[in-house]
């Protein structure tokens, strides 16, 4: 069989043709492949921003009238190019695992005086979305002391993008798709070296920040391709569910229903992820509708229903500790990464220049105010949540856990306890008895009230999905009172009284 796919002539709509055409011939060694690029009206039209662009899928309506001209079998997508309206004539018939769908904050080092000074950060960006989504946040979570935060277009590929950045005098900061930069810098065709090169000589110059999908959710269906066909190549359709991924695709799918709820479009002030996790799916929902309503949403939709309970018979306490700085600490020579599970856990005698990760915005928020670099957090999710830095790093980083001495030691991949202080947690005094369902905020809080309490083992517990799930659960599997049933797992105290009240 041989197949056409269509693509823009952009080195990454191109990397991402490529990487479709491998995907297939990887699963259907008979597949001859040929590509065919091509320009589309946004790639001519490089000076108005996307969302003042009055025609729809600027992108991508000139490969629609290949494919129904048969000139090509399939086109490769960006999928949030696609506009929302489904089409009769065509359909999406496979998506490869999705790439990181957050976006990346580009800052130029040689302007953070410049920034410090007027307290005003210029960001390329022509995307409305992340302009309504993150003027408050870079006030408060970029090391600057910033009180203004100005927006101004730019249109072109990446390499342009990043090069106009560089130039530009006025200009501090770009913010593009993380996913872009990923698969460039992954790129293996001698034909993307020269403009990898150009890249990383450019990075040398910037410091940068993934930037968290809950204050800043992603266009929607970002980070993933679309394969579109005719619907009535049912050839195509069977070899294409060869490298076609599920997961991504309900994800994406119901991030573009959620938009289009709403109107559709790229001038929408509209992010929408929807992540998957072993415990459910997550939706975040941030942004301004075109009618002026505030969309400000994140929640989980479990696997497994959760039980319910009278509100009298549920059980929860804020952990109030005392915590004292070790007088010394020891991080392992080679480590590249600091996970930072809270503010207090950065020794005040710390200098670091290397990599910078929280496990949620309120210590992101605390350490930019001390003037620490961060370059992106956990989101309250746990530590497992791979921060997908090693790709831009260009090496795979060593990490290393800044917490407290009885601190759950990660069992993740180069990620060594590195204990900066004591913890000395004093345990709510409220009775347990009666209670059949119990929210622990820390692994430590749960050991102690089970050990002075055992008869707990036996009822519903929950944690946020991050260590203390971890600690419950290896300690119910100790005492053999593991019953997958119930234990659970919800974002925060909230949502599990949210879900779990009668």
């Amino acid at each position: 069989m041989r197949l056409r796919i269509s693509a823009r002539k952009s080195d990454l709509a191109r990397l991402q043709a490529y990487m479709v055409g491998d995907a297939l011939k990887e699963k259907n060694p008979e597949v001859e492949i040929e590509y065919r690029f091509r320009e589309s009206l946004g790639d001519k039209n490089l000076t108005d921003p996307l969302w003042k662009i009055p025609e729809k899928g600027v992108f991508t309506e000139d490969f629609f009238g290949e494919l129904l001209r048969g000139e090509t079998d399939l086109v490769v997508h960006s999928w949030k190019d696609l506009p929302t309206e489904h089409k009769s004539e065509t359909v999406i018939a496979a998506t490869l695992p999705r790439a990181d769908q957050r976006d990346l904050l580009l800052v130029k080092k040689s302007h953070f005086d410049k920034i410090k000074s007027s307290k005003t950060l210029n960001v390329f960006s022509s995307s409305p979305r992340r302009e309504y989504n993150l003027t408050g946040f870079f006030k408060e979570h970029l090391p600057f002391g910033l009180e203004h935060v100005k927006f101004e277009s730019v249109r072109g590929n990446m390499l342009t993008r990043v090069r106009k950045l560089i130039e530009s005098p006025e200009t501090d900061g770009l913010i593009v798709a993380k996913a872009a930069f990923d698969r460039l810098f992954s790129a293996t065709e001698p034909e993307f070296l020269e403009g990898q090169q150009q890249l990383r000589q450019y990075f040398q110059e910037l410091n940068w920040v993934v930037l968290p999908l809950s204050i800043n959710p992603n266009a929607a269906a970002q980070g993933a391709l679309a394969v579109e066909v005719l619907k009535t190549r049912t050839d195509l359709l069977d070899v294409l569910k060869t490298i076609h991924d599920p997961e991504t695709f309900h994800c994406a799918q119901k991030e573009r229903d959620v938009l289009s709820s709403f109107g559709g479009g790229c001038h929408q002030k509209i992010g929408i992820a929807v992540l998957s996790r072993p415990y459910g799916r997550i939706t975040i929902l941030k942004g301004l509708t075109d009618g002026g309503q505030v969309l400000d949403k994140r929640e989980l939709e479990l696997t497994s229903a959760a039980p319910r309970f009278a509100a009298d018979e549920l059980w929860s306490a804020d952990v109030t500790a005392e915590r004292e700085a070790l007088k010394t600490y020891q991080i392992p020579a080679g480590t590249k990464g600091l996970f930072v599970a809270r503010s207090e856990a950065w020794p005040a005698d710390l200098k670091w220049s290397d990599f910078v990760w929280t496990a949620g915005l309120k210590t992101w928020k605390n350490l930019s105010q001390k003037g620490i670099w961060v370059h992106g957090c956990a989101e309250s999710l746990g530590e497992q949540e791979a921060a997908r830095l090693d790709i831009l790093a260009g090496e795979k980083l060593t990490w290393a856990k800044l917490s407290h001495e009885d601190g759950y030691d990660s069992a993740q991949e180069n990620m060594t306890l590195v204990p900066t202080y004591t913890l000395k947690a004093q345990q709510d005094k409220s009775s347990l008895q009666g209670k059949k369902f119990f929210f622990w905020s820390s692994g430590s809080q749960f050991l102690k009230a089970a050990e002075e309490n055992p008869e707990i083992l036996s009822q519903h517990h929950a944690s946020g999905p991050g260590n203390s799930h971890q600690v419950i659960r290896a300690y119910l599997e100790n005492k053999k009172s593991y019953d997958p049933k119930n234990l659970h797992v919800f974002l925060d105290q909230e949502d599990w009284r949210k879900q779990c009240t009668k």
